[in-house]
């Protein structure tokens, strides 16, 4: 009933008109984004067919006989629409892990998509993970607020945004990535000894291809003066914060909690959920306990990214 194809460029139309409508497909799975950085990935990209129609997808490349869904994405596990049911998905594994086992993979690493990336339920392939004996390599956790329970700031939030707002800050879409990472770069090599994972040409580029679903967001001081920022990513059910950062003047003036909750109550309230992003480090072993009370004093609470291992025997 099941086949399976790698995914190759004639592909591409199909491909991205099925992660469009599928229920947990995000722009990120468009082949417009994926193939960006395809000379740092080797694509092994899956499409899965029913009697010769597509039914589900797997961003997916390939490192060192291990197939990894996907090694340039945040997460990216099978999307498919409403058609998929849970035996249908079994049916799939069986027939993927029979696929790896004669390409000769030894391992599957495999992110999924959080449920609250999803228009209807579709952990299907949790159930299938667990049912071929894989086994939970990571645990990362991220802060999002729901819309329909949401929960009231913390009086330190509440305080930096009337402080804020008393100096009469702006805060504008903006278009200049270049500026903007210069300020991501020097807080990510003091902070963390490490460099942004986008350049500025690339985030721009990606910005180009998908207006409707990157945003640069800044607050500007007196003089315009460029205090905080973040870059959105915006999906049908979630818009999710990257790229936070903010200069000492910036945090002085509490620019941060003005601009969140600019973004949260005026811009995006029509989001299902506002993502703050990942609190973790060292796969989810090690909690920022910093980081993660900024965004639960916003009304954020707790999300899992899961990364599972499946050996393949």
């Amino acid at each position: 009933m099941f086949s399976v194809r790698r995914y190759d460029p004639s592909h591409a139309s199909a491909w991205d008109a099925f992660a469009r409508r599928s229920k947990n497909g995000l722009f990120l799975f468009q082949r417009g984004y994926m193939d960006y950085h395809a000379d740092r990935f080797t694509d092994h990209s899956l499409c899965f067919f029913r009697d010769d129609a597509l039914f589900a997808l797997l961003p997916a490349s390939e490192k060192e006989g291990e197939l990894i869904s996907h090694g340039g994405l945040t997460f990216g596990g099978v999307l498919s629409d409403d058609r998929m049911k849970a035996p249908y998905m079994l049916e799939i594994f069986t027939l993927f892990t029979d696929y790896l086992r004669v390409n000769r993979f030894a391992s599957l690493i495999y992110k999924s998509v959080p449920h609250i990336y999803h228009t209807i339920p579709a952990q299907e392939d949790s159930y299938a993970l667990f049912r071929h004996d894989a086994t939970l390599l990571k645990c990362e956790v991220t802060s999002a607020i729901g819309r329909s329970h949401p929960l009231p700031y913390s009086d330190r939030r509440t305080r930096g945004i009337k402080k804020a707002r008393k100096q009469g800050m702006q805060f504008v879409r903006s278009q200049d990535y270049t500026a903007y990472f210069v300020l991501v770069a020097s807080l990510l090599a003091e902070k963390h000894q490490a460099r942004p994972t986008h350049t500025h040409e690339e985030m721009e580029l990606l910005a180009g291809r998908f207006p409707d679903n990157i945003h640069l967001w800044i607050a500007k001081g007196q003089e315009g003066r460029l205090l905080a920022g973040v870059i959105m990513y915006l999906n049908p059910e979630v818009a999710h914060a990257q790229y936070i950062a903010a200069n000492d003047e910036g945090r002085e003036s509490g620019a941060l909690d003005a601009l969140f909750d600019h973004l949260i109550t005026t811009v995006y309230p029509d989001h299902a959920w506002f993502d703050f992003g990942i609190s973790t480090e060292q796969g989810g072993r090690q909690l920022n306990t910093g980081l993660i009370t900024q965004k639960e004093e916003f009304g954020g609470r707790s999300v899992a990214h899961e990364t599972w291992k499946l050996h393949i025997t």
